[in-house]
């Protein structure tokens, strides 16, 4: 069976791809608090294309999700050959290291200043009045993975934790993956099971598409997502097409991606979210491709740093956005300000993330790997 890729590779197509999404997701929460769409940006682009570029971020959301469903399954592939025989300690001890401590950072800062009272840090989003209290339980939720089944019960209510709803979806995933390698064995089985997934979720999201906190939020809303991520890595092993045909298809899954994101999410609650994860699986075929070349161009370059450092941006991100909403009132920002304001708040997040990642995230993801995981380390599959 040939394997995908080195364990170790990094893919300059995925980096690019997930630099794109945070970028979405950046200009998504931004704007709803300093509205880009009535900005001088309406000078370039019509408002309408503006607020679709800006308003629909969550797509972004989604991608994340198809990318890990894909690098999940194509890591463990390459690892081991055979997900049958993923070892439970060292995927655990793999996604603990990345996941918790940049985590734990990040919820230690949003609770210190919660404690001190700072707003915007506080329970007071949606406008609700929460007790300090709530705000263990929400740290707790965040923790265990069950963040987005308490915002489906409590509402909006912690600015800053509002948005670490999608954790929940991927470490629920993380749990069970494994688990069902492990009992399922066979790579049949388990793209069997990624098909139930990619049919239950845009039922799910029928059945639910009247409020955001189930549509979007929900394990299976997001779920299909990462199924198509995982039934694209399957499928690569066997399936290889032409390079020009190959092309063919990213190009036309690039059009299709682009024109579903423009479309946005109102009144396709429903299938917007499995086009835009076939869309982003498909980009992601041959991505470790050997031909593949790393970015020269200066923008690409940017894009995809922001791409090998998108979780770090995406926990602190809403920190330096909550801390200038103290600064500056939402909705207050001059005209003439909002698009340079959101250039600053890009580059100060990226900022704290790079600092993060540098001097205390990879250093304790290094050493936890090796402190965690088994002594015999699992062998790598040769292309």
């Amino acid at each position: 069976m040939r394997a995908l890729h080195s364990s170790s590779a990094r893919s300059a197509r995925v980096d690019l791809l997930r630099g794109t999404s945070i970028f979405a997701v950046l200009l998504l929460h931004f704007s709803l608090s300093y509205d880009l769409i009535d900005s001088p940006l309406s000078r370039i682009l019509p408002k309408s294309v503006v607020a679709r570029l800006v308003l629909n971020g969550n797509y972004g959301v989604t991608v994340f999700f198809a990318i890990s469903g894909f690098l999940i399954t194509a890591n463990n592939l390459a690892r081991y050959t055979r997900l049958g025989e993923v070892r439970l300690r060292d995927f655990y001890a793999y996604r603990f290291s990345r996941i918790i401590p940049p985590l734990i950072l990040a919820l230690s800062i949003i609770s210190a200043l919660a404690l001190f009272g700072v707003p915007s840090f506080v329970n007071d989003d949606g406008g609700q009045k929460l007790s300090a209290s709530f705000f263990a339980i929400g740290v707790l939720s965040v923790l265990t993975f069950w963040h987005n089944v308490l915002m489906q019960w409590a509402g909006y209510f912690n600015y800053c934790l509002n948005i670490y709803w999608s954790l929940s979806v991927e470490e629920v995933f993380y749990l069970g993956f494994p688990i069902a390698c492990i009992v399922l064995k066979r790579e049949k089985l388990i793209g069997a099971l990624c098909a139930i997934f990619i049919v239950a979720g845009p039922a799910y999201r029928a059945v639910h598409r009247s409020d955001e906190l189930y549509f979007e939020y929900g394990y299976l809303a997001c779920f299909d997502a990462i199924a198509f991520g995982c039934m694209t890595a399957l499928l690569y092993q066997t399936i290889r097409a032409h390079r020009l045909v190959g092309r063919a298809t990213r190009c036309a899954a690039a059009i299709g991606l682009i024109a579903v994101y423009l479309l946005g999410i109102d009144h396709y609650e429903v299938f917007g979210f499995s086009m835009v994860a076939l869309g982003a699986s498909l980009l992601l075929t041959n991505a470790f491709d050997d031909s593949i070349k790393q970015p020269k161009h200066l923008l690409t370059m940017a894009v995809c740093w922001l791409g090998r450092h998108s979780y770090e941006l995406y926990l602190f991100h809403i920190i330096v956005l909550a801390g200038a909403r103290n600064l500056v009132r939402p909705g207050t920002l001059p005209y003439a300000y909002k698009v340079p304001g959101f250039v600053v708040f890009v580059m100060l997040s990226a900022l704290l993330a790079g600092v993060v990642a540098r001097f205390y995230a990879e250093p304790l993801n290094g050493a936890l790997r090796a402190g965690l995981s088994s002594v015999q380390r699992p062998r790598a599959a040769g292309p």
